[in-house]
């Protein structure tokens, strides 16, 4: 799948690795969307040739509008589900019993605000001509190494990417009869300019440093590329393989 001359929509893109994503791919010539809060955009470094379309991913209304926006123009061939939150608490801390709230925007933002955008743009790409292998596009979505192997205070975190996880083989069945793939990818530590991450990235096997914003835009570039490509989840993690206690966690 070729994304040059075609749409293709980045959520979270207004940083991080959503913002590595969408400079990538709109350098292969694609007519970028990046889905948003406002508040993030306002605050972005922008891309030129990229449009910012301020969205909540847990609003349907919201997102139903921006993919209907970068639905628009060219055929949308690509999305990139990058949006997320991690906060970290214990079940059971020293101010008592994990925000029940907290939980639920957690699983509300992760999971379901990517199965939200997964299945409203899925619906606009299955109204697009298909190519000669029968293939209309390719969604990326975002999980993390949490979901397998989540640390003390992620309960949260670890059950919304836990959840992105398990959704990828059904998803990438339910619309195969329209030419679409699904796949995931499962990043470990990723370096932030706010968040210095040497200290977790000792447990890294090699390299051992954190993963790159732009090491996860050209993983996901490949996988939008490799037509064979699937129903798979990726770890992008250095062979990390994460301990019980973190630095966030203590």
């Amino acid at each position: 799948m070729q994304v040059a001359h075609s749409a293709v929509i980045v959520t979270g893109g207004a940083s991080g690795i959503g913002a590595a994503t969408a400079e990538l791919l709109a350098k292969e010539d694609a007519e970028v969307f990046v889905l948003d809060l406002r508040r993030r955009i306002d605050a972005a470094d922008r891309v030129r040739g990229v449009e910012y379309l301020p969205t909540d991913v847990t609003s349907p209304e919201e997102v139903r509008a921006s993919v209907a926006t970068a639905a628009a123009g060219l055929p949308l061939r690509a999305v990139v589900n990058c949006a997320g939150i991690g906060p970290s608490a214990r079940i059971l801390g020293g101010d008592g019993v994990h925000d029940l709230d907290l939980y639920a925007r957690v699983v509300r933002v992760n999971l379901v605000g990517t199965f939200t955008v997964l299945a409203l743009a899925a619906e606009a790409i299955a109204r697009t001509e298909p190519d000669e292998h029968g293939q209309r596009g390719v969604i990326v979505n975002t999980a993390s190494v949490a979901a397998y192997e989540g640390q003390i205070g992620q309960a949260a975190y670890a059950s919304s990417t836990g959840g992105i996880v398990g959704l990828t083989l059904p998803a990438a069945r339910d619309l195969a009869q329209h030419g679409i793939r699904v796949n995931t990818i499962a990043p470990g530590i990723v370096e932030t300019p706010a968040e210095p991450r040497e200290g977790p990235a000792a447990g890294v096997s090699f390299p051992r440093r954190p993963a790159r914003p732009d090491e996860y835009a050209h993983l996901a570039l490949t996988i939008i590329h490799h037509d064979y490509l699937n129903g798979e989840v990726i770890r992008m993690d250095g062979a990390l393989r994460a301990a019980p206690l973190s630095a966030e966690a203590r």
